[in-house]
């Protein structure tokens, strides 16, 4: 499976119809004081829409992927005006001082986090103009959220090993993403060692365990995302015969979650599962060639949730389809 320019038209339409509505907003604020109170726009004029933060900023992630894959497609033009007009140098200047709050040091910790360099990553891996100046003005916030990630991976003794937000192995390979695409060494070895302390010695994940009801995303199957992209080859299919011998068997299969009310905001979150899981397993099946088989798992999760995308409620519609181009994007890889 890969991404058809049709497909990412109808894709493109859910972020642009929420990356400036601010209401329903989800705030995920800490207060200090009654003067902390505000309108999400007011304080996070970058990143309001979406329903929530980090929902925000993968909706510009998705917008500015689909741009440079489709440059004419045909609300190119309504894209660059609206990730021109959020991501200008002033309101994320703003952001910054926003994490710089007292309370909020681990605000987005690690997901938000995760998907912001996703987005600085993408921009800086796009040849265009109008990347250079979101890139340049976005750097603020990208270093800020490069320092919290070296200030606290050393401090975390123990992963976060469930299916939702905190999940280590997710934040840390999106970071492991951004840090090889921008050279960044000091935070590649970093996380480097951080997986080997948290995850070398791990074996037999209990897939079977998997999912939880508000999965989305699969503690096992991200610990081995994160690996294939940190271990040398042979020592990754080493691990991986360890941690999930399952996969090996040119047999295995894997039911997609299933969502019973996709107007439940956390009951849809099985459809990202699905997607997650996709994208998890096309990424092992490129590693390693004796796992190609893998990708006819990944080609059912995702078809089974596709078609739910396009025409989800907003409880799914503000953040599934920036999952779904993902795993369409490790698909068409």
């Amino acid at each position: 499976m890969g991404l058809s320019s049709e497909q990412a038209e109808r894709l493109a339409a859910l972020p642009l119809e929420c990356l400036q509505r601010e209401f329903p907003n989800k705030p995920g604020e800490t207060l200090a004081a009654p003067s902390d109170i505000g309108s999400p726009r007011g304080m996070h004029p970058a990143f309001y829409g979406c329903f929530d933060w980090h929902s925000a900023v993968h909706g510009h992630w998705m917008l500015v992927r689909l741009l440079k894959t489709f440059p004419g497609m045909k609300d190119a033009a309504v894209i660059r005006e609206k990730l021109a007009a959020n991501i200008s140098a002033g309101n994320v200047l703003d952001e910054v001082r926003y994490f710089n709050r007292s309370e909020e040091k681990s605000f987005e910790r690690t997901y938000g986090w995760a998907w912001l360099l996703k987005l600085a990553e993408e921009l800086h891996r796009f040849d265009d103009p109008l990347a250079r100046e979101l890139e340049k003005n976005l750097q603020p916030l990208t270093d800020l959220i490069v320092q919290r990630h070296l200030e606290f991976l050393p401090k975390l003794i123990y992963p976060v090993r469930v299916g939702e937000h905190a999940n280590t192995a997710f934040g840390l390979a999106f970071a492991w993403d951004y840090a090889v695409a921008l050279g960044d060494r000091g935070l590649q070895g970093l996380i480097e060692n951080r997986a080997r302390d948290f995850f070398m010695n791990d074996r037999g994940c209990p897939l079977g365990w998997e999912p939880s009801g508000y999965d989305f995303l699969s503690p096992c199957l991200e610990e081995a995302d994160l690996m294939r992209r940190v271990l040398p080859e042979k020592e990754f299919a080493a691990w991986l015969r360890k941690f999930l011998p399952r996969l090996a068997d040119r047999k295995f299969s894997l039911v997609p979650g299933i969502v019973s009310d996709r107007r439940d905001g956390k009951l849809v979150h099985l459809d990202g599962l699905n997607f997650s899981r996709a994208w998890c397993l096309y990424g092992i099946a490129a590693r390693l060639p004796g796992y190609r088989h893998l990708r006819r798992v990944a080609d059912g999760h995702l078809r089974h949730s596709l078609p739910a995308v396009v025409a989800d409620s907003y409880e799914g519609g503000h953040w599934l389809a920036s999952f779904a181009l993902y795993a369409l994007v490790r698909a068409g890889e």
